[in-house]
């Protein structure tokens, strides 16, 4: 698998990558950071004099999404940083996507320019008015070839609708509504109005006393408009059907696999949290991320995942000390690929793991620098406790917990992939199967 590596500017809070997306096509893909920007970067197209630059993701455009903002009611600070873009379906010559802090999502139109009008009857060459006493004949403006420019606006601003922060929003297959979801409640937008939504979900209790659970992703399903699936800190998906009522608080499938009492811990509820939910892009699996594990769940069976994948169980015996430092709260994502036979989700030490579903392989890979040379292939990395260690194996006592793959997304449609890795963003591409070994 060979990589290339795009360093956003240098290290500070504010330029750590908070989320990764594709767009549809997979020809432009969106980063947000903790200091509330955007950067757009956009496929190469190929090229027969520089083959080897095809795939090739350059900046597009950034811009600033998000400032930070100041609840006066409630005394709290509103960070900037980006917790989720999603793109829309291209409807014309022009991309949008939401991008969204903990409290405003916002729509954003993305189209290019390559051309500007000139010979205006009644504007001279800087845009002012002229004296109308001085136009003397009509002529008809020309479009001029210009420098191409990306031009970037707001188109609708949804503020107002959530009182926690938000952790997700998706959009639905009708292409005319969205969802976004917080700690204890779901609503429903429809993209053009900006005022108002409709509370779908919510599972605050009369007393705050009595929460036992909160809510910590959301998702629609891809093709019925009427489904869609949210996790619980509890471990458990609820499958929902907007036709059985306007609330859905009573879901229509519970997902939830019983406890083995023999591991039960201390950290076992904190542990059992799923920090990421996926359809699958056929719609008839959900692939799940916990602290240790990815599931993938099949829509028809509820009582247990049909696969279950240990991501680093190598942890294990060291949640003690992750509990001390906070990273066992940590929320790792997780990514299909196009055919949904191979499933990715991040761990420490800016290792990656990749799981062939069919063949049962799978594969631990490093975006670090030494490797992020163009054309480079990646090695796989073994993790080892105890005992003895082959040459390139890396003592679990040796993991850096500091660096960490939390954000992840797939190429819908190739094997490209990338990956957030504090402020940097590597592209990895080619195949994947020759590397399940």
């Amino acid at each position: 698998m060979s990589c290339g590596c795009l360093d956003i500017i240098t290290t500070s809070n504010a330029d750590i990558i908070s989320t990764v997306e594709f767009n549809h096509t997979g020809e432009l893909l969106a980063t947000g950071d903790k200091g509330g920007r955007v950067v757009i970067f956009q496929r190469e197209p190929e090229s027969k004099n520089e083959p080897c630059n095809q795939g090739e993701y350059n900046v597009y455009s950034t811009f600033q999404s998000h400032e930070p903002e100041f609840d006066y009611l409630k005394s709290l600070e509103i960070e900037e940083k980006i917790n989720k873009i999603k793109w829309l379906p291209q409807q014309n010559a022009a991309h949008s996507l939401l991008s969204t802090n903990d409290k405003t999502i916002k729509l954003w139109k993305i189209s290019e320019r390559d051309k500007r009008p000139e010979g205006y009857n009644l504007k001279d060459e800087e845009g002012k008015l002229k004296d109308l006493s001085t136009v003397t004949s009509l002529q008809v403006p020309v479009l001029k070839p210009m420098d191409l420019m990306v031009e970037v606006s707001p188109r609708r601003i949804f503020s107002n609708g959530h009182t926690y922060h938000v952790n997700s929003i998706s959009v639905n297959s009708d292409c005319e509504t969205y969802m976004s979801a917080d700690d204890l409640r779901i609503n429903l937008w429809h993209l053009a109005i900006t005022d108002r939504s409709f509370n779908i979900v919510d599972i605050k209790p009369a007393n705050m006393e009595d929460l036992t659970e909160v809510i910590t992703a959301a998702e629609f399903h891809p093709y019925h408009c009427n489904l869609f699936v949210y996790s619980s800190s509890k471990g458990s998906l609820r499958l929902c059907d907007m036709r059985a009522s306007a609330l859905c608080d009573k879901h229509c499938k519970l997902y939830e696999e019983p406890e083995d009492p023999s591991n039960r811990s201390f950290f076992s509820e904190i542990i059992s949290s799923v920090s990421d939910v996926k359809f699958s892009h056929s719609g008839r699996y959900m692939l799940t991320r916990d602290y240790l594990t990815v599931k993938v769940w099949d829509l028809n069976m509820e009582t247990k995942p049909i696969e279950t994948y240990q991501v680093h169980d190598y942890l294990r015996s060291k949640l003690c000390s992750l509990y001390e430092n906070d990273c066992i709260f940590d929320k790792f994502e997780c990514a299909w690929n196009g055919s949904d036979s191979v499933i990715m989700t991040g761990a420490y030490n800016n290792f990656f793991r990749m799981f062939d579903r069919n063949t049962k392989r799978d594969v631990t890979l490093e975006a670090s620098r030494e490797s992020s040379k163009p054309r480079a292939v990646l090695k796989p990395r073994r993790v080892c406790v105890g005992g003895k260690r082959r040459k390139d194996d890396i003592s679990v006592d040796s993991l850096d917990f500091t660096k960490k793959i939390l954000h992840t997304a797939w190429h819908p449609t190739e094997n490209i992939i990338a990956i957030a890795a504090t402020n940097n963003l590597y592209i990895f591409q080619d195949k994947v199967n020759s590397d399940m070994h």
